[in-house]
Formats: C-alpha cells, structure tokens, sequence
C-alpha cells in the first residue's frame, strides 16, 4: 500500500504514513473495538492532494479510486438536509422515497473478497452545518449510525476522511510570497534542516489551529490524525507532471483499439506545460488545467480531423518562435506490444487498459512470443 501510495501521491509523505500505520493497525488486529478503522482530518491548501490520496488509498487496496463514498459537505449547510443523509423517519410525508447516503448497502457496495473496507469522504467539512458535525460524533465514537427508520449502520470496517481548506491564509504568509513559475521551490527544503522542521512544524501548527478555532473541542477530540497538507514546490509539481501524463495515455488507451496511439512529450514540452500550470494559488489543480487546455484538446483535433490514428507514436514539442505545443508523428501502425514498450510504467497504477483491460496482458503475451522467436 505504500508503495502504490509514494507513486500515485506526491509531497506529501506525512499523510501516507499516517494511512499506512493505520491500515496497518487493522491488520494486525490491533485497531480499538467498537469504533472506525481510522478517522482523519486533512488540512491545507487547494489542489495539495487531500480528495486524491484518499481515492489513491482505494486505488491500492480496492482497484478502482471511485470506490469512495463520497459526501460534498456544501450540500449540508442546514440542519435539516440531514435527512439526507440519514432518511426522514416514519410519518414524515415521503419517508418511504428517501433513501439514506449512509445505509449499510452503500458502504458495503464496493466491498470485494480480498478487502472489505468501507472508504467514506467528508469533503470540505468545514462547509456543512452544526448537525453534521453533530452526527460525526457517535460514527467517530462508537462506530455506529442510527437511520431515520432505526436501523442501524456498521462503520467498524470504515476509513473516514474529512477535508478542509481551514488555515489555507495562514499557510500562504508562511510561504514564500514571490509568485509565479518556481515560487515554492524551497518551501520545506531550506538548505537549513532546523529552518526546514520549524517551517513544516509552522504550517502543520497554523493548521491546527485554525480547525480548533472552527470545530468544538469533543469533535477534534474524536479524530485519530490531523495531518496538515504542505504546498507543493515546482520539483513535486515536476513529478506530478509525469503522473498526469501518464494518465492521459491511459486514456487513450481506454478509447476504442483501432484509435489507440502512443505520445511522447520532450523535456522542452514538459517545461512549458510545467510553466503554464503552476500558480501557487490553486496547486495541483492548475497543473491539470494546463494539461487540458495545451495538451489533451489539441489532441482530440487531431485525432478528431485523422491526423492522428491508431497505431501512432506522436512526438510532442514546445516551439519557442510559436509559444505553443507542437505535434510530429514519429511512426505509424505500430503494434500492440511495441506501443507498450515505449510507454512508462513505472509510474502507473493501475496498468493500462485497452479492449476492457485486455492491453497489458495482450502486449505481454506478445512481448513473450517476440523473445522466444528472438
């Protein structure tokens, strides 16, 4: 798991730990009776990576990063939205008709025979009403949610997460102010270790302090970790690049067979995309954006207008005269397992799928039949 966590999740090394040594509690067996696995609060700014590492957590153990349970707090910012949640009890008019977030068939629904762990997400906490928070408490303390109906719900097998953007600002005057491509190059990597730590311990304090100023003192008394997200610097953002890239080329691996095609992007091209994306401001986030717009779009009108088809190895460039990405087909017709040779792996979870996850096993088996010719 930690392995699959360093390689989907980037920077932020404290909270993979934490996830780690929890899961790893659970296990052992040594986990508290009568409560949920873990329960953690992840703070920090946007696009730092605190939805994402808890779909990589259920990438690695369950397969699929949309087996998340996934509740948007905004939609809670009255009190009596609850009923959402929970289901409106017998005599309300339309009782029958709502059916609860949080029934035990919604946590159990992506349960599979190797893992039977629940993974529930409470994003942007901070947004949703006194009786939201209200309601965390018995799920946090005795691992039980009692449904409008009286039925009860299991959270002993259950992951909780909850997300906020509280003590983003104070975050920000800890950074370094200068904005623009590079602006968080030595955020936590002062050429001072001492400065380092007392850095990392000033973000994961303004953190901290900002979700006791905005929660009651029996709801972070509840909580397992709080685990304050640092901004990622342009090196991290370097890595998530790759990571982004690859995932385009899953997605065009996902597309139909006959219009599946390999693009490798130069370092000059990576630099640019790197240049465009990164805003101190939105993190992550902007990166994709970027991605997007100069990448993927420009992409899809060639693939669109068939300039680019199946079976292609395009190389794409950054031309400084044009201030934009160029396109060169490198090759044509290439076959399954030779495309699969020129894409990199080694950051990839899980393996590339094509022709319903039949790409890899394909390029393997041909791969394996070229060696033995050879």
């Amino acid at each position: 798991m930690e392995v699959s966590l360093n390689r989907l999740i980037v920077g932020q090394d404290e909270a993979i730990q934490q996830i780690v040594n929890i899961y790893q509690m659970y296990l052992t067996g040594m986990t508290p009776p009568g409560r949920p696995i873990g329960s953690f609060l992840f703070l920090g700014p946007t696009g730092s990576g605190k939805t994402r590492i808890v779909e990589a957590a259920a990438e690695s153990l369950v397969k699929s990063p949309r087996s998340v349970v996934k509740i948007d707090c905004a939609e809670f910012q009255h009190s009596h939205e609850i009923a959402k949640l929970i289901g409106s009890p017998p005599g309300y008019l339309g009782h029958r008709e709502t059916h609860p977030l949080l029934s035990q068939e919604v946590l159990s629904q992506y349960h599979t025979e190797t893992c039977k762990l629940s993974f529930v997400l409470f994003d942007e906490i901070e947004k949703a009403s006194d009786a939201l928070w209200n309601l965390l408490l018995g799920i946090l303390d005795k691992g039980t949610l009692t449904l409008g109906d009286n039925r009860k719900v299991d959270f002993s097998r259950a992951l909780i997460f909850m997300t906020s953007n509280l003590g983003a600002t104070e975050m920000s005057s800890l950074m370094n102010p200068r904005l623009g491509f590079g602006a968080c190059d030595n955020i936590g990597k002062p050429k001072d270790g001492a400065i380092d730590e007392k850095l990392n311990a000033k973000l994961s304090r303004s953190g901290a302090d900002a979700a006791r100023r905005k929660f009651t003192p029996e709801f972070i008394n509840r909580l397992d970790k709080i685990v304050t997200f640092k901004p990622l610097g342009t090196s991290e953002l370097k890595r998530i690049l790759d990571i982004e890239l690859n995932m385009v080329q899953q997605r065009i691996f996902n597309t139909s067979p006959d219009r599946s095609f390999v693009f490798k992007a130069s370092e000059s091209a990576k630099d640019f995309l790197l240049k465009e994306g990164t805003d101190l401001k939105y993190g992550a986030r902007h990166l994709k954006r970027a991605i997007e717009r100069l990448l993927v779009q420009p992409l899809s009108n060639l693939i669109a207008t068939d300039q680019v088809r199946g079976g292609d190895c395009v190389h794409v460039d950054y031309d400084v005269t044009c201030n934009s990405l160029t396109f060169l087909r490198d090759a044509e017709g290439l076959a399954v397992h030779a495309m699969a040779d020129l894409v990199d792996r080694s950051i990839s979870m899980p393996a590339f799928a094509l022709a319903n996850g039949a790409f890899i096993e394909v390029a393997k088996t041909q791969s394996a039949r070229s060696s033995k010719r050879a």
